[in-house]
């Protein structure tokens, strides 16, 4: 597409394009191994099958487990495990993915024992669902899957401490009884099990995806009958291995506008970009994505960018997410989210002069103040790495609650950011990340105070090791889905926001121009 072939917006300079930062309208993200789990065992049907049971089993680990360290790796791993016997039971090709299933098995008699899962997007119904699956296949009338023979009689997995199957046979009995459920567990209707197929109530959106899930598209359709849901399965998994969400076109446009404008880098934005991220924020806020709720996050991250860009359409949409006290993802949400509430400021933020904003900022800017870590940090249910809360948080707390308290809490937090900075120069959970180390560096230019020697000589060393670090690979996925994600366009975002910025108001050095297509 020409850069010139209609209207756009522009923030900042207009240098020479570096290239286009959304290529795809359905957005970017990671393969799952839960996901493309879940497609081995539903739909051996599909295009692609013997690519996706390959793929599982080069990302076996060593120790038998799949995904990130400690009880990320739970879901994961069943998911793994279960498609495994699963495809083993219809006559799949063997040894190899026997002695893969007995490893897995062999990981998860142990770490079920561990370290409970963490609190991912319908964990409560995911193991339950896929512990009982993997004991009806071990212990099956006919005896276990070929290869699997020492496993029968042995002691079932155990359930996680903490979790209760209740809620799975709440939502089963909801499905048995004809009756719908509600529309945000449609993105795990797999966890039905047969009760899935043509559920009452749930209907695929335009693109043909139940609930943005391959997963729970292919348990709702079953079978291989041609119609948009099929069409879907087939466009997504084309590739073989697929993600936990698929579009994301609304929220990945926001984030990465959000990331890019807050950071100074220019950007020129097509008109219709802009358009179709105003049109997606209704009465009742912006969803992630056709087919799941509306939500605070999504809603307030798009809210800021649009008022960043000129095109803001006010904040009423976040009026039935406030509680009184914080602002909830969705009604009804168990918990509450730090991101979303620091997202919600930013959004209010750009908004002082509305009725009730001073109010409900105050509000908000307290409730994420008293939510802070005796370390200085904050912690997320949406995100593994305490680097993105505390980047959304430090910021958002930094530009609209810049006084009191709120400075006191951004001053710890900078403290926490400076004392964890690695001996490379990096930042990271389990190792020092590209995307992790733009977070630190985005915080500290946004939040840190000018002059600050000891910030400036941090910025100087994590921006000198962004540039290697982005290089070495795709980085691992930090993102909380029903399995850990990576989004590529917004942490590519994040990467050139931060290798770019250097300090608020400075010029972006390389003098690049993203363009969003």
């Amino acid at each position: 597409m020409s850069l010139t072939a209609e209207p756009e917006t522009r923030v900042g300079p207009a240098p020479e394009p570096v290239g286009a930062l959304v290529d795809d309208p359905a957005g970017g993200t990671s393969p799952s191994v839960y996901e493309t789990g879940r497609l081995v065992a539903l739909a051996p049907w599909l295009p692609g099958h013997g690519e996706r049971l390959a793929w599982l089993l080069d990302r076996q680990r060593p120790d038998g487990g799949w995904g990130a360290p400690g009880g990320y790796a739970i879901v994961p791993t069943l998911s793994a495990v279960e498609a495994l016997l699963t495809d083993l039971r219809r006559g799949g090709p063997a040894p190899l993915p026997a002695a893969a299933a007995h490893r897995g098995l062999a990981f998860l008699a142990a770490a079920l024992r561990a370290e409970p899962p963490p609190d991912l997007p319908a964990t409560d119904l995911i193991v339950p669902a896929l512990l009982a699956a993997v004991d009806r296949l071990v212990d099956a009338p006919a005896g276990p899957p070929p290869g699997l023979a020492d496993w029968a009689g042995r002691p079932r997995l155990p359930l996680p401490a903490g979790l209760d199957p209740t809620r799975l046979t709440r939502v089963r009995g909801l499905l048995a009884a004809g009756r719908p459920v509600p529309e945000k567990l449609a993105h795990a209707l797999e966890v039905a099990g047969e009760l899935a197929y043509r559920a009452p109530g749930v209907r695929p959106s335009a693109s043909g995806a139940v609930g943005a899930s391959p997963a729970a598209t292919a348990a709702w359709l079953g079978r291989p009958e041609p119609g948009p849901a099929l069409n879907y399965l087939r466009a997504v998994a084309r590739s073989g291995p697929v993600p936990c969400a698929s579009p994301i076109t609304v929220f990945e446009r926001a984030w990465v506008l959000a990331v890019l404008v807050r950071a100074g880098v220019p950007v020129r934005v097509p008109e219709r970009v802009l358009t179709g991220l105003r049109a997606a924020v209704g009465a009742s806020g912006a969803a992630t994505a056709p087919g799941l709720p509306a939500d605070a996050d999504t809603t307030s991250v798009a809210l800021y960018a649009l008022a960043r860009l000129g095109r803001s359409p006010g904040v009423g949409a976040l009026a039935g997410y406030d509680t009184g006290r914080h602002f909830c993802t969705w009604p009804g949400e168990d918990g509450a989210s730090l991101t979303t509430n620091a997202h919600v400021l930013d959004a209010l933020g750009e908004h002082p002069s509305r009725p009730g904003v001073t109010a409900a900022r105050r509000r908000v800017t307290d409730w994420l103040v008293a939510r802070q870590e005796p370390d200085g940090r904050w912690e997320d249910r949406w995100h593994a790495s305490a680097y993105y809360a505390t980047y959304a948080v430090l910021l958002a707390l930094a530009d609209h609650a810049p006084d009191g308290a709120a400075r006191t809490a951004v001053e710890r937090g900078v403290g926490w950011l400076l004392a964890t900075q690695r001996p490379d120069g990096s930042w990271g959970r389990w190792r020092g990340t590209a995307e992790e180390t733009a977070y630190a560096v985005l915080a500290l230019a946004g939040a840190g105070r000018a002059g600050d020697a000891r910030i400036g000589a941090a910025l100087a060393r994590g921006r000198a090791l962004l540039s290697d670090l982005d290089g070495r690979d795709g980085g691992p996925a930090l993102w909380h889905d029903k399995d850990l994600y990576r989004p590529t366009l917004i942490v590519r975002a994040a990467v050139l926001a931060a290798s770019g910025h250097a300090g608020r108001g400075s010029a972006h050095p390389e003098a690049t121009m993203i363009r969003i297509a």
